[in-house]
């Protein structure tokens, strides 16, 4: 039964919308093209006619110096996928937006980088060509960052751009919405905020809370950029963490390990630190969850982050810094700890905490797997309503 869209038709009237979402998908990685999927799925779901319009080639290797696809899907593929954008194909940007206005009531663009902005100008382009003026394909731009955490002048000029050519814009925290608020027309519609919900990658369901005991032993997992602090973890490690206590960082080293691993000599912990380099897929992280006592997410800043969900999937805490919308995920001193963005000291003193005699258990104890559906329902709800 298609439930019905109270955004578009009233309280009861269901109204299927013919909505294309632009954006990574499998056989792109990560939180993108999870998130871009689940959408899919859930507006289905929703009854509404849907399509993802995905990348053959998102980003210039020299760009993003990780690994960008793999093999195995982390979640059920959404079965009408196209693969036709290229970023060094501009000719096909506008064709691509025209069929997009003959095919779609609605165009959610998804933005992560503004390396992404002149191939949406040219969809935009596209679009407003076959468009009449209020009667038209609308354009939404979903910001997964409105600007990058280490953004440069031209940045905030193709994210100006963008916004301004759109008809509404999505963002994941009033903080984010702020800042996109800034960069529209003053005295227009202000943006529209949705928390992100949870689109977890399959990992099998095992919880590492099964798992007795402590180990002794933390975890870091995610892209390591400057922005994820980890430099504040490794010196926070030497200064509060009990001298038995260990550290993993796992995931992508955008410029590689050497700094970090240097440091990790500098401050003694070289036989305590270990850095698992490359993507972890999905099947692995189990593994590393249960080898630990708690996720640490030692952000200096943050918009959105699936980690904590994750975390508390497999029954870990989670100890973060109080960076855009970490603490809102984690209850402080039920499920983890909190502590300020890039303090050394307040972080140490967190992890001295957390190694008190039982605490690892008793925050182990109060851990619960996140509810997906209240945050798709609502979040579904803005997107429409944007």
């Amino acid at each position: 039964m298609t439930e019905p869209d109270r955004t578009a038709g009233g309280p009861g009237v269901p109204v299927a919308r013919r909505i294309v979402l632009v954006g990574p998908a499998h056989p792109y990685k990560g939180g993108g093209a999870r998130h871009t999927t689940e959408l899919a799925h859930r507006l289905r779901g929703l009854g509404h006619r849907v399509r993802i319009e995905s990348w053959r080639a998102q980003y210039p290797a020299a760009l993003y110096p990780g690994r960008q696809t793999i093999t195995d899907p982390e979640g059920e593929p959404f079965p009408d996928t196209r693969h036709d954008l290229a970023w060094y194909r501009p000719d096909g940007w506008w064709r691509t937006g025209r069929r997009l206005a003959r095919d779609a009531d609605l165009v959610v663009l998804t933005l992560f980088s503004p390396v992404q902005v002149p191939a949406y100008l040219g969809l935009l382009a596209g679009i407003r060509s076959r468009s009449r003026t209020g009667t038209g394909t609308r354009v939404v731009v979903l910001c997964h960052n409105v600007l990058p955490h280490e953004r440069r002048a031209i940045d905030v000029s193709l994210v100006r751009a963008m916004l301004r050519r759109a008809d509404g814009v999505l963002t994941h925290s009033s903080e984010q919405g702020r800042l996109a608020e800034g960069l529209l027309v003053p005295g227009g519609p202000a943006p529209v905020v949705a928390e992100m919900p949870p689109h977890l990658p399959e990992t099998g369901g095992a919880r590492s809370g099964e798992q007795p005991g402590e180990h002794r032993h933390l975890l870091f997992f995610g892209i390591v950029r400057p922005y994820k602090g980890v430099d504040v973890l490794l010196r926070a490690l030497a200064e509060g963490a009990p001298e038995d206590v260990t550290l993993t960082v796992a995931g992508e080293f955008w410029g590689g390990s050497a700094d970090l691993a240097a440091l990790a000599g500098e401050l003694g912990l070289a036989d305590r630190v270990r850095f698992r380099e490359g993507y972890v897929p999905a099947e692995e992280l189990p593994g590393l969850l249960a080898e630990a006592d708690a996720l640490v997410l030692p952000y200096r800043s943050a918009t959105a982050t699936q980690n904590v969900w994750l975390a508390h999937e497999h029954g870990l805490p989670v100890i973060a810094t109080r960076a855009g919308t970490l603490a809102d995920h984690v209850r402080d001193g039920s499920d983890g700890l909190l502590c300020e963005p890039g303090d050394v000291s307040d972080l140490a003193r967190v992890l001295a905490g957390f190694y008190r005699p039982g605490e690892p258990a008793r925050l182990r104890a109060g851990v619960r797997p996140v509810d997906a559906a209240p945050y798709w329902r609502a979040y579904t709800d803005r997107l429409l309503g944007a």
